[in-house]
């Protein structure tokens, strides 16, 4: 996987588990969790996706990581 395909996978799960968020309008840096207004249910939600897409066991200790498109991304390319 490379960059771009995982910048593509983050933000398919946002997609999914915020219908509707305008996640082309998010910025590498932005903290998508205050610019989309998820709640952790929305978080939870885009956590599992994340992991089943990837292929990858996400734990708790990994979620302050995924809080933007580049670290989430970041994230997926240093366990993948």
């Amino acid at each position: 996987m490379n960059r771009t395909e995982a910048l593509a996978m983050v933000r398919e799960s946002i997609s999914r588990a915020v219908p509707g968020a305008d996640v082309d309008a998010l910025g590498p840096a932005d903290p998508f969790r205050d610019v989309l207004e998820m709640d952790s249910l929305d978080f939870l939600g885009f956590v599992e996706i994340l992991g089943e897409r990837s292929g990858l066991r996400i734990d708790d200790e990994d979620t302050p990581r995924l809080t933007t498109l580049s670290g989430s991304a970041d994230f997926l390319l240093s366990r993948g």
